[in-house]
């Protein structure tokens, strides 16, 4: 039975200075033994580098586990993206350990879940389900899911908030600085600057489940019927702050399709980039969390997604200056795109700023235009991280604050990216690029499929040439 969520700050600010203590510990140890001269000194201190970044990535996946909330998305997120900043030899398993973090936080108690129910939603648990699993088939960064039976026969998905998440997440909040300095010794070179920015940003709005109820209604309903997509309905009467009902999916998890045959894992690349990419651009819906615990693969081969925190609705103009600045990256035209990201407010417009803004843009982009078959590398995003880091330090960008929609995107594609190189997709990605960057017919079966589907919905694109 897990223990109950610390919310005092002492508590928690003393589980990570003590870990980072004792990280610092053996940091010293690994760098007596790299000093150490003699006969095979190279391949020991190679050794040691590797047991004690691998002893590290594990206390920080308990860590961050164990405060959960704002925490432990940091580890989420470094399981999905390949940081490339760990030795090669032994990222796989450096991952493989964050990637615990997907699907294997500490679930709370079934009596503490209860009660949380039947306070939001105002009447006993066996009132509102004729079976409710007191074993949870999923914990995550700030609840955990039940499968549950409607008294009408449904199956349905049951998320709630751990008791007491939102005072953890205030200590995160506070304590945020000595977490990240412990993820910064594992993996140096991270900008941990950025990512408390964005979490700091983003993660009251994941605690509002009434507000992710309403965004994953509004995906459901443009998805509805869709030939490889799946969004599950909401049970509306059944949600509240802090309890989420959806119609149970039956599907597999990202990892158990890693192993596939080539051919459905590009399949499976494609529907991702499609969904995230593709769909904005048609319905003004922004899903920017592509996260492998977020989508479930079914038996029919269609892919479900299932999370609906990190969300943005674009209004037309947002939308115009997204396909401005990737019609410019497409061009190889660096002057267009810091007019672009000028006319936002992002920069002035000084000629000397538009190289370097338009390499950080085509180091994130650049995958999407080639016109030959690609295969995604898990490396790929630790080229786009560094150049986009170097760009942050250039001169003449200390003030650069992307607009939102150009954040999000940004944040989205590295994701996505992520997700990609694991799969190792392949494809020729302008392939499905074109469609939104310039309204041509698809090439693919699946661009096929989509279109006729979304018949009545067209892209917003603009006139220009290919």
């Amino acid at each position: 039975m897990s223990k109950k969520i610390k919310t005092s700050r002492m508590l928690r600010v003393a589980s990570m200075t003590g870990a980072a203590a004792g990280m610092g510990v053996r940091m010293a140890t690994s760098r007596a033994i790299a000093t150490t001269g003699g006969a095979g000194s190279e391949e020991r201190r190679r050794e040691a580098a590797t047991r004690q970044q691998l002893a590290a990535a594990r206390q920080l996946v308990s860590i961050l586990a164990n405060m959960r909330g704002a925490a432990m998305k940091v580890g989420q997120s470094l399981s999905t993206v390949d940081m490339g900043l760990v030795p090669e030899e032994i990222r796989p398993e450096f991952q493989a350990i964050l990637a615990e973090l997907q699907h294997s936080a500490k679930p709370s108690p079934f009596r503490d879940v209860k009660k949380v129910i039947e306070a939001d939603l105002g009447a006993p648990l066996d009132e509102l389900f004729t079976a409710f699993d007191r074993v949870p088939i999923a914990a995550a960064s700030i609840g955990q899911v039940h499968r549950a039976t409607l008294p009408d026969g449904r199956s349905v998905a049951v998320k709630v908030q751990y008791p007491g998440i939102a005072e953890a997440i205030e200590a995160d909040m506070k304590n945020l600085t000595l977490g990240l300095k412990l993820l910064k010794s594992i993996v140096p070179g991270i900008d941990t600057a950025a990512i408390a920015d964005e979490i700091r940003e983003r993660i009251y709005d994941e605690l509002d489940y009434e507000l992710e109820a309403q965004n994953h209604r509004a995906m459901a309903r443009v998805y509805r019927g869709h030939p490889f997509v799946l969004v599950p309905e909401v049970v509306t009467a059944l949600c509240g702050r802090r309890v989420l009902v959806t119609e149970f999916v039956d599907g597999e998890r990202f990892e158990d399709v890693l192993a596939r045959p080539a051919a459905e894992r590009d399949r499976i690349g494609e529907i991702l980039t499609r969904f995230y990419l593709n769909g904005p651009l048609r319905h003004r819906l922004l899903n920017g969390d592509p996260h492998p615990g977020n989508t479930l693969f079914l038996r029919d081969g269609r892919v479900a997604f299932i999370d609906f925190g990190f969300f943005k609705r674009l209004p037309d103009e947002e939308i115009e200056q997204m396909l401005d600045s990737t019609i410019a990256t497409h061009a190889k035209d660096p002057e267009a795109l810091l007019e672009v990201i000028a006319r936002a407010g992002a920069l002035p417009p000084k000629p000397e700023l538009a190289e370097p803004m338009f390499e950080a843009y085509d180091a994130v982009f650049g995958w999407l235009m080639g016109e030959e078959p690609l295969t995604i590398e898990p490396a790929r995003t630790a080229e786009m991280m560094r150049v986009y880091g170097e760009l942050r330090n250039a001169d003449g960008f200390e003030d650069l604050v992307l607009p939102a929609e150009h954040f999000v995107l940004l944040r989205g594609v590295m994701l996505l990216l992520g997700v990609l190189g694991q799969l190792e997709a392949t494809n020729v990605w302008f392939d499905i690029a074109r469609e939104w960057l310039f309204g041509d017919e698809p090439l693919t079966e699946l661009g096929r499929q989509e279109a006729a589907f979304f018949v009545n919905r067209p892209f917003t694109t603009r006139a220009v040439s290919a």
